[in-house]
């Protein structure tokens, strides 16, 4: 490629009809001069941080989690242990609680309180009805500081429906139960559980706003999101280095494989009770479900297109089942094992299953280039729940990972007691400059996890 003072701006898009689709971080995107103006946003471009919050819930078995030393010799657990090659990028964290996940004279509601809890600090009003009250989420701070210079500032998404209004938990709103982000105490953030439907918000909607028979006569004769884009991809093309244009190939295959995989799912059937309609565009067995979306995130990720992400991967009392490792009785239920050896069994198992698929998760971002390192270089990722026993609805000692994070010293398990896992979330934002007061019940930044100063 010819060096010249002109550079491909950050926010290119292929655009067609219908049809966007952001690039990947490219060379060409770089200023040929360091002098040029453009430089610093390049820069930043290069050194982009992300946020991800990626939830499990009806807690873990604690016993198949919590390694028994704390420090850089522990040994991983049965539940932890699909993510050991990633020894020196995780840290497992104990000792961290959500009290006002607690009654707090609420009575029952453990589940919702939980997923309301777990990224705001708050307890919830307890309601069924419209008068919800929370508070505004990490994720939601995060966005509104580090999320203005993307498409989307947030990208919320879960593996469950995701229901706002009725009763979902003796007596609290579906509201608490099915959403983690919050824009404010009123304003949950419901998550898009539709593959389909994020692909062709992040890519462009060839559907919008039609009823379901209409979208299911079209599936057949859908045209592919980079059909409408193929003329500008050439133009494109012509005006790269080899080394951008194998990053931009590689990407569009990327694309169209999600979109491949969507396709199948909306026609496959393969294992679908008689007489039951499958959504549009969601794979029958859940581990193929869990890595659309997750793929998904990779890709918005990629082409910088969001940098705070929540996941759920399962709501609040859930009722999923998981036929494809063994484990066809509905999860929540077995978590109230009531110390039955059959059952916790069981739910060690669903544990680890989701493990193995957050692992594979942080496989692909490890291995996905962005500027200067890869995307799991540049993300900063908490996984865990709201809950630690399932079976006693406890919200202390909580089941927690940061992986990633840069200015973090990793590769530990660090053990607290009965500090706010909102000061971990204040102590994450500050380490990608974003220091809010307070969030919920936060006291301060949590102690023995960076290596770096403020």
């Amino acid at each position: 490629m010819i060096v010249t003072g002109r550079h491909l701006p950050r926010r290119t898009f292929l655009k067609g009809l219908g049809a966007a689709v952001a690039l990947p971080y490219l060379d060409a995107m770089s200023p040929a001069f360091a002098a040029s103006p453009q430089s610093a946003s390049a820069a930043s471009a290069r050194q982009a941080q992300r946020l991800i919050f990626t939830y499990i819930p009806n807690g873990v078995t604690m016993e198949a989690w919590t390694p028994a030393a704390a420090g850089s010799a522990f040994e991983y657990t049965r539940i932890l242990k699909p993510l050991e090659a990633f020894r020196d990028r995780t840290l497992v964290l104990s000792g961290l609680a959500h009290k006002n996940a607690y009654a707090l004279g609420d009575g029952p509601g453990d589940h919702a309180r939980a997923a309301a809890c777990y990224l705001t600090g708050v307890h919830p009003r307890k309601t069924a009805g419209a008068d919800i009250s929370n508070g505004i989420s990490v994720d939601q701070i995060a966005a509104n500081a580090i999320g203005t210079s993307t498409r989307f500032p947030s990208l919320e998404l879960g593996c469950d429906d995701s229901r706002t209004v009725g009763n979902c938990d003796s007596g609290y709103s579906c509201a608490y139960t099915n959403s983690l982000s919050w824009r404010g105490e009123t304003s949950p953030n419901p998550p898009e559980t539709n593959p389909r439907l994020v692909f062709e918000r992040l890519f462009g909607s060839f559907d919008a706003g039609l009823d379901p028979e209409t979208r299911r006569r079209r599936q057949d004769s859908r045209r592919s999101v980079l059909d409408a884009v193929t003329g500008r991809t050439s133009e494109l093309m012509q005006t790269l280095g080899a080394a951008d244009r194998r990053k931009v190939d590689e990407y569009l295959s990327s694309i169209r494989e999600v979109e491949r995989r969507i396709q199948v799912a909306e026609k496959d059937l393969t294992g679908l009770p008689e007489g039951l309609e499958k959504p549009t565009g969601i794979p029958v067995t859940y581990d193929e479900y869990a890595a659309l979306m997750f793929d998904l995130q990779v890709l918005a990720l990629r082409a910088d297109l969001t940098r705070v992400i929540t996941m759920m991967m399962g709501r609040e009392g859930s009722m999923r089942t998981y036929p494809e490792i063994g484990v066809p009785d509905p999860h929540h239920p077995l978590t109230h094992h009531r110390n039955t050896p059959e059952w916790i069994e069981k739910v060690t198992q669903v544990n680890t299953f989701h493990m193995g698929l957050f692992a594979k998760f942080d496989e692909t971002l490890q291995s996905t280039p962005d500027g200067d390192g890869t995307l799991l270089d540049s993300s900063t990722i908490i996984y865990g729940s709201g809950i630690a026993d399932g079976d006693k609805h406890t919200h202390s000692d909580l089941p927690v990972l940061l992986i990633g994070g840069r200015g973090f010293k990793m590769g530990r398990h660090v053990q607290y007691e009965d500090v706010p896992m909102t000061n971990l979330y204040l102590t994450v934002l500050d380490r990608v400059g974003v220091r809010p007061e307070t969030i919920g019940d936060s006291t301060g930044l949590v102690e023995h996890l960076t290596d770096v100063t403020a």
